[in-house]
């Protein structure tokens, strides 16, 4: 809310959604507290996705969304994310200024030297019961599909997140049958061998029950990884494939080109290559794949890890929007997931992470012996691979990646490069 000379000039409207981590309870009845307390009005979405929140906001006018959630990390982390009124993640700056209020800078977060006044009487803000949005937005999920999706087998794995209550009516209502692992949520156990960071229960499940597809989401359903009716899976760089070449062969896809961040299979690039589409390369994180997007006019674009952006449909990644169109393609072109993602090949791609130190934060690319370790794995590798270091911004982590295309090589370079940081940090 904006006041001016001391009174209340404009009151804003803030939508909030949840994961289902037990702290998420408490952290939304903080914020609503502090909203109205601050002359604002509170709309609760109670559980819902962050692509939900991010839809609601901008179709209903919001002033902004809070998504509580901490994504795919274990139920003991929480935090909070962002959106603006176009249903965007919300701006560095802003976020900064949000930051220093909360630390008690008032200067620094541009309201003066003093605390925002608290609302009196009748300028106190209230909290209304909004699930009607998060309604609203499964009926659009359901809008998406051109086709029935009667006869079709489908698993979900909700990861006991944000999804549990949202997927399977999605897919309900568009005539599949659905079996469904991971949906019951206690507080605890979201994400915990569940979801999209440990796909091998529902490859297994996909298998055993003989289903056509199966679609797997982290916590808070802003991601999907999918398996195929062989039990592969299918991770974004073959969902961008996938989407590319459907927006190419309709002439759809703007600019030529797609998005990628540094973290794609050379794979990708290459079968990208034999397709005529283009691509640009961003660092990690979906809302740098979104800001190429969007500054460039670009549709479609998405992380290996299952976020996929779509900007004719959505400013977010949305991991039941991606299921549905992969749906859609499917029943479109009558293929099945396993025959779309001909075409495509993963070279062998390891991943290795490695706990750090608090005070080794931001230091292993200063570290002589592991920046000489990583040089010599780039040397055996030659043009046939490469190795990517980066530190996580979520975790105490550095994350060494090796590809290349033998698996036992990968292996060999990873586990090298890992131990160094580990000695040098740890």
């Amino acid at each position: 809310s904006r006041y001016e000379n001391g009174n209340l000039a404009h009151k804003a409207k803030i939508l909030i959604g949840k994961d289902t981590r037990r702290s998420s309870y408490m952290f939304e009845y903080a914020i609503s507290a502090g909203i109205i307390a601050s002359g604002a009005d509170a709309y609760i979405m109670h559980v819902t996705t962050t692509p939900s929140v991010s839809y609601i906001t901008r179709l209903d006018d919001f002033s902004c969304g809070v998504m509580i959630s901490a994504s795919h990390n274990p139920f003991c982390d929480n935090g909070i994310k962002l959106v603006n009124s176009a249903g965007e993640k919300m701006d560095d700056e802003t976020i900064e200024k949000i930051e220093a209020y909360i630390d008690g800078d008032f200067e620094k977060a541009g309201c003066g030297n003093c605390d925002i006044p608290y609302a009196t009487g009748e300028d106190i803000g209230k909290v209304v019961d909004y699930v009607s949005g998060r309604n609203r937005y499964i009926g659009y999920l359901i809008s998406i599909a051109s086709n029935s999706y009667r006869g079709l087998k489908i698993g979900l794995d909700c990861a006991n997140g944000s999804s549990w209550m949202i997927a399977k009516s999605v897919f309900d209502a568009l005539g599949a049958k659905t079996y469904v692992i991971n949906a019951s949520p206690d507080g605890v156990n979201i994400n915990r061998d569940a979801g999209s960071t440990h796909m091998e229960g529902l490859q297994k499940f996909v298998v055993e029950n003989g289903l056509d597809v199966g679609f797997a989401y982290d916590g808070d359903a802003d991601r999907c990884l999918a398996v195929d009716e062989h039990g592969n899976v299918v991770c974004g760089d073959e969902i961008l494939y996938i989407f590319a070449k459907r927006l190419k062969r309709e002439n759809a896809l703007d600019g030529g080109k797609i998005v990628t961040t540094v973290m794609s299979n050379i794979g990708l690039y290459k079968a990208l290559d034999e397709e005529g589409i283009g691509y640009e390369k961003t660092q990690v994180g979906d809302r740098y794949v979104y800001e190429n997007m969007a500054k460039n006019g670009y549709k479609l674009g998405g992380e290996q890890s299952g976020h996929i952006i779509m900007l004719d449909h959505a400013t977010t990644g949305d991991g039941q929007l991606t299921a549905a169109m992969l749906i859609k393609v499917m029943t479109e072109t009558g293929k099945s997931l396993a025959q779309l993602c001909e075409g495509i090949e993963d070279y062998p791609q390891l991943l290795v992470n490695v706990k750090i130190t608090e005070s080794g934060k931001g230091k292993w690319n200063k570290v002589p012996a592991i920046m000489d370790c990583i040089s010599a794995a780039e040397k055996e590798l030659g043009g046939s691979g490469r190795v990517l270091v980066r530190e996580s911004g979520t975790e105490p982590l550095v994350r060494v990646m090796v590809e290349g295309k033998d698996m036992d090589m990968v292996k060999r370079l990873a586990d090298s490069i890992a131990e160094e940081v580990k000695r040098s940090l740890t």
